[in-house]
């Protein structure tokens, strides 16, 4: 049987395409596809076919099928990764073949598209492909947002503007208040997907009995209480990014359907008889590890291994202690503008001292905390209330509390001082404070003061 013949168009096409598949039907309809959206390819029935063309000129995307005559697809995921690092590449596979995709992924392909190929998928993939963004140096408060110039910082950018490249599952590790949502945040605006919604979703807070219509939305009439249509969150994050905090929170019953959706890439509503094509890119993060979650049976394996196809782990403030300078200046400026007070030299060197178990999360509440305590414009060490036992690491200072009853209270604290020198001002007080008005009275509400 003689190999398929490479078919070509007419080179000084804008936007090209090239289509790697051994089945001449596929080729046409994806052909056919791409010139309706004003786009050309180039058809190739192998692997060898696939790099004289891309030897021959530049193009726009990839799609290639998963088994060639000659082998498979992964070979042009990484020879395009290899030699044209700026062509993104997306791979087609078998029906349920789960594993193949995540191979594909993790060799370097943006996306992947299951047989038999819709026509919608297909057009939203294509459009996310020529919307990714290239090398191109950015500036501006984007990259100030992950602050510092440690090692670990610098690694964490680095990988945050690789993953922004793809439509990977990305599994952000790391301990609370390390920064996990920001960097899922940053991936997203960096990427194709940037002008359309980031959807956060925090998975220990939604009852169980909730999750599915929350997940996956309802039609009027589903249950008691359905009285109109309602999108859920995989609907709400069309075209975007859903990002699902504290992931390993999900029952056993959610995760099977999750995995469905993410696998079939469509989602049924509550009520409704049909399923309809979804268009998200998963991001999850956890403080727990989903591995001993596996281990421990409270997380399926499955699941795991579909949304940890690339992890990116934040790194603790403890890791990166030459940081906090930097940190320290940027907080209060955004915290308190031209008014930041500026810290003394021993006072950092507290800080620098001190382990943060809540991380860079737990340095702001020190910093505004501090701020409140202070008098006149400069943070002494002793405005911190880091005692010298935690400052050594072994946090005996706050007894049997936990973290964040030990810095409510210190909270709270500070602002009955407040309230009382200013006889019970609130709006002298936030002001005394540094605080706005609707933070004080957002705070009175959360610590419970009257």
């Amino acid at each position: 049987m003689s190999a398929p013949r490479v078919e070509r168009r007419p080179r000084g096409e804008l936007n090209r395409v090239l289509v790697v598949d051994d089945e001449p039907d596929i080729r046409e309809l994806i052909d056919l596809t791409l010139s309706r959206m004003g786009l050309a390819a180039d058809c190739a029935g192998t692997v060898a076919e696939a790099r004289d063309c891309l030897a021959e000129g530049e193009f726009q995307l990839c799609l290639t099928d998963m088994r060639l005559p000659d082998g498979n697809g992964l070979e042009v995921v990484r020879y395009i990764t290899e030699n044209h690092p700026q062509t993104p590449v997306a791979v087609i596979t078998a029906f349920g073949s789960a594993e193949n995709a995540v191979a594909a992924l993790k060799a370097g392909a943006f996306d992947y598209l299951a047989k038999p190929v819709g026509l919608e998928q297909l057009r939203a993939l294509v459009k996310s492909a020529l919307r990714l963004p290239g090398s191109e140096s950015r500036s501006g408060d984007e990259t100030l947002a992950l602050t510092g110039d440690s090692p670990a910082m610098t690694q964490v950018r680095e990988m945050i503007e690789k993953l922004a490249r793809s439509q990977a599952p990305i599994y952000v590790s790391g301990e609370s208040g390390s920064g996990k949502e920001l960097a899922a945040r940053l991936i997203h605006s960096r990427s194709a997907r940037s002008a359309c919604p980031f959807v956060p979703v925090n998975c220990g807070a939604i009852p169980e009995n909730l999750m599915e219509s929350e997940f996956f939305g309802y039609r009027k009439g589903a249950f008691t209480g359905a009285d109109g249509d309602r999108e859920g969150f995989f609907q709400t994050a069309s075209s975007g990014t859903l990002f699902l905090d504290e992931v390993a929170d999900l029952p056993l019953a959610m995760q099977v359907k999750l995995l469905r959706a993410i696998q079939e890439k469509r989602v049924r509503k509550v009520g409704s008889a049909t399923e309809e094509p979804v268009d998200v890119r998963i991001i999850c993060a956890t403080h727990k590890s989903l591995r001993e979650c596996v281990d421990k049976g409270s997380f399926r394996q499955d699941l795991y291994y579909r949304l940890n196809v690339i992890e990116m782990r934040m790194p603790p403030l403890r890791e990166r202690m030459e940081d906090i300078p930097p940190l320290v200046e940027s907080i209060c400026l955004r915290l308190f503008g031209e008014n930041a007070p500026r810290l003394s030299e021993k006072a950092l060197k507290a800080l620098q001292a001190y382990p943060f178990p809540g991380n860079v999360r737990e340095l702001e509440n020190v910093l505004e905390r501090a701020t409140a305590l202070c008098s006149g414009q400069t943070i002494e060490a002793d405005d911190l209330h880091l005692s010298p036992e935690e400052s050594a690491g072994d946090m005996v200072g706050r007894g049997s509390e936990t973290l964040d009853d030990y810095l409510n209270r210190l909270e709270r604290q500070a602002i009955h001082e407040a309230l009382q020198k200013t006889d019970g001002n609130r709006t002298a007080a936030a002001r005394l404070l540094g605080v706005t008005f609707r933070s004080m009275r957002y705070r009175l509400e959360r610590l419970g003061i009257e």
